[in-house]
């Protein structure tokens, strides 16, 4: 019977995965409400913080800067200031996190934008539209649905485990194999149910902000180039960025942060 303890442990890990991925199923459809106003459009700097986050919000903000030549964006990694006037808040987060010398390297601009009032701002309007998920309501979708994901090869490792632990019999070892089967059928039976009604998963968006997004989608065809672009870059993130010297100063960020 020393099987049994990996069997509670299975258990254990399946129901508190799958209990997790219910619980942020639920907050998420309560974090969309009855759902945004039926001629709402969404902004470049909303779309961006739906689609990847606060970080997502600065980055979109330093690309159009840099496509407007306010900004140089210099493939060294570095930002400098050349118009100083911001058009927006988000704009004046850019330039006042890039310092009073008006350069300064891109990764640091890049955090502090993504914490400023501005970004904050955008996150309350859009949870008081239900498009976001608020803050602090605990995991995600998307985390729970990872943790589901991690929970499938722990409790098929426990099962494995305890059918290799001795047994009186093969009968007996059928028996703990069913056992284990159980939990597993409970993690793979989350995991399609939730592909099916929660799917995609999102981190920021509600599933009525992940609805008008797919209608940003289905509208940026019919936009005017530039701006078809920046909402490119808003939901995709800096790999739709395709001019060279840009590239280049966002590949310089990320060597940076990795080291």
């Amino acid at each position: 019977m020393f099987w049994v303890p990996l069997l509670l442990l299975a258990w254990a890990v399946a129901g508190v995965a799958c209990l997790r991925l219910c619980l942020a199923a639920v907050r998420g459809a309560a974090a969309a409400g009855s759902g945004p106003d039926p001629g709402r459009d969404l902004t470049l700097y909303e779309a961006a913080f739906l689609s990847g986050g606060p970080v997502r919000v600065a980055d979109v903000t330093l690309v159009a800067m840099a496509r407007q030549r306010r900004l140089l964006l210099a493939h060294t990694g570095w930002a400098t200031v050349v118009d100083p006037r911001g058009r927006d808040e988000m704009e004046r987060s850019v330039i006042g996190a890039i310092g009073p010398e008006g350069q300064s390297p891109i990764a640091p601009v890049r955090a502090a934008a993504a914490t400023a009032d501005a970004v904050r701002g955008i996150s309350e309007r859009l949870v008081g539209a239900g498009l976001a998920v608020p803050d602090g309501v605990g995991t995600s979708v998307a985390d729970a649905v990872r943790q589901v994901r991690l929970a499938v090869p722990a409790v098929a490792g426990l099962g494995t485990a305890a059918l290799l632990m001795p047994v009186p019999s093969d009968l007996a070892r059928h028996l703990v194999a069913l056992w284990f089967t159980l939990p597993l059928i409970l993690t793979l039976g989350c995991l399609a149910i939730a592909r099916f009604e929660v799917h995609p998963y999102s981190r920021w968006a509600s599933p009525a902000g992940q609805r008008l997004l797919g209608t940003l989608h289905r509208d940026a065809g019919d936009a005017a180039d530039d701006r078809r672009y920046l909402t490119s870059v808003a939901v995709r993130g800096i790999r739709a960025v395709d001019e060279p010297e840009l590239r280049a100063a966002f590949a310089h960020r990320e060597r940076h942060q990795e080291h």
